[in-house]
């Protein structure tokens, strides 16, 4: 995203957090307005000219909200309807930045419903774990993501997939990623993973592993790679007897490269 839309972005999660927090309803408001965001969304993604006229820098942002309320107002609750309207109201780069950022508010809503039950680091495992998964099965994941098929036919193959492994939170966020992708699923799961693990403050380190890591080592790990980021960490780990051992952590784009395959390499490319 440009610099405006992340600005409004920002903007807008913090009137959503402070909109679906509190106590007694808060999971079902959390849940019900990221749900009717993604409903906002697929009326967006059929209608180009509505994408562009809410977005639209030249119309005033009482005139770009105007068109959100009269659309949705009695059709969705008063907390999506607000983020709605108060979305169109902000800047943004371009009309599918808005777009993305509904997007991403509906996600931001589903995982502090989540967060709300307790399940959030779950949630996370979850998506990170899905992810892998389909980045795995690049047959599955080409279904997921063929341009031909229509969303409905793609969430049911996912749906079917899931059905009774994950959370019901997970399995909302993953299909409403593979409904519309506009990246490889895969990809934009692992996204999803990252989301949540900010929301608890934390960041996401990818470890690849020769063999199963307990979770002392895990607990272990998260402890000195926290002292090096200065940040809390997720250790995430998947198994690649390929690497044969040691370990490969990835931290964002940082990559620490400590597989005794590397090390084999370059000694080989060394005597060579």
């Amino acid at each position: 995203m440009h610099a405006a839309s992340r600005e409004s972005l920002a903007v807008l999660g913090q009137r959503l957090d402070a909109a679906i927090s509190g106590e007694g309803a808060a999971v079902a408001n959390a849940a019900q307005t990221g749900s009717e965001l993604f409903d906002i969304v697929e009326v967006l993604d059929s209608d180009r000219g509505l994408r562009v006229a809410v977005a639209d820098p030249s119309a005033t942002a009482e005139q770009r909200s105007g068109i959100l309320r009269n659309l949705f107002a009695g059709k969705v609750s008063e907390t999506t309807l607000n983020i709605v309207v108060d979305a169109a109201a902000q800047v943004w780069s371009t009309p599918r930045e808005m777009r993305e950022g509904l997007v991403e508010l509906g996600r931001r809503a589903l995982l502090r419903s989540a967060e709300s039950q307790g399940q959030l680091e779950t949630v996370e495992s979850e998506l990170f774990q899905l992810g892998h998964i389909l980045a795995e099965q690049s047959q599955l994941e080409q279904l997921l993501a063929d341009k031909a098929a229509t969303p409905e036919a793609k969430r049911g193959l996912l749906a079917s997939v899931l059905y009774g492994k994950v959370t019901s939170v997970t399995e909302a966020l993953a299909l409403q990623a593979v409904g519309r992708p506009t990246k490889r699923p895969a990809d934009d799961i692992d996204s999803l993973s990252r989301l949540a693990a900010g929301l608890r403050n934390h960041v996401v380190a990818r470890v690849t592993s020769a063999t199963a890591v307990s979770d002392e080592q895990e607990r272990a790990l998260a402890d000195k790679l926290g002292r090096v980021y200065g940040k809390a960490m997720s250790i995430h780990t998947v198994v690649d007897k390929s690497i044969l051992g040691g370990l490969v952590i990835r931290v964002g784009d940082e990559v620490i490269d400590g597989s005794l395959s590397t090390k084999l390499e370059k000694l080989r490319v060394g005597l060579g």
